[in-house]
């Protein structure tokens, strides 16, 4: 299970990076493809915050029900709730220019800006801070138990699977000119 999370931070890296690029080129007044913008933040959306996010806060709250005596702090989830957020804005924004309204492009610039730090400073907190103390304090049996319970959080990578989903097929095609 841990597994699965540190491979979905390295995908979610790629995106990123994607993401980080893309908003130096709008910074310095390059064209930059807004669905692809869209792509990325619509995986971020229907993904991370809908299987990957939810799945943390359930071995979280495994782990706090397992060692209460040892202080968590809340900020895991608190975390996850200003992420969406952050996507929500950055979605919303995105929307209104792939339908034609004037938005300023430093406002795109700064909100996408925004949202890339967020996300790589969240996923450092997470390596560094909460995914070692699960790995030292969660037994192979409490890990069995929570594969049980996260079945239904559980659902194929929609991007980076080999599976013959087309939903993000124009990320997948840039990514893998990318990584050429």
């Amino acid at each position: 299970m841990l597994a699965r999370l540190h491979n979905d931070h390295k995908h979610i890296a790629i995106l990123l990076k994607l993401l980080g690029s893309k908003q130096e080129k709008l910074e310095s007044g390059n064209v930059v493809n807004f669905n692809l913008i869209r792509d990325v933040v619509e995986y971020m959306q229907s993904y991370a915050e809908h299987s990957h996010h939810p799945l943390e806060d359930l071995i979280n709250d495994f782990y706090v029900a397992a060692h209460p005596k040892q202080a968590i702090e809340k900020k895991l989830a608190d975390e996850h709730a200003l992420l969406t957020e952050s996507s929500s804005e950055l979605m919303a924004t995105l929307n209104l220019i792939l339908s034609d309204v004037p938005v300023q492009t430093e406002q795109l610039s700064e909100t996408l800006k925004q949202y890339v730090l967020e996300q790589k400073a969240h996923m450092i907190y997470e390596e560094a801070h909460v995914f070692p103390k699960w790995e030292k304090g969660l037994s192979d049996e409490d890990w069995q138990t929570i594969a049980a319970q996260c079945q239904e959080k559980l659902i194929q990578d929609p991007l980076f699977s080999d599976d013959d989903n087309v939903v993000f097929e124009e990320l997948r095609e840039y990514i893998a000119k990318a990584e050429d």
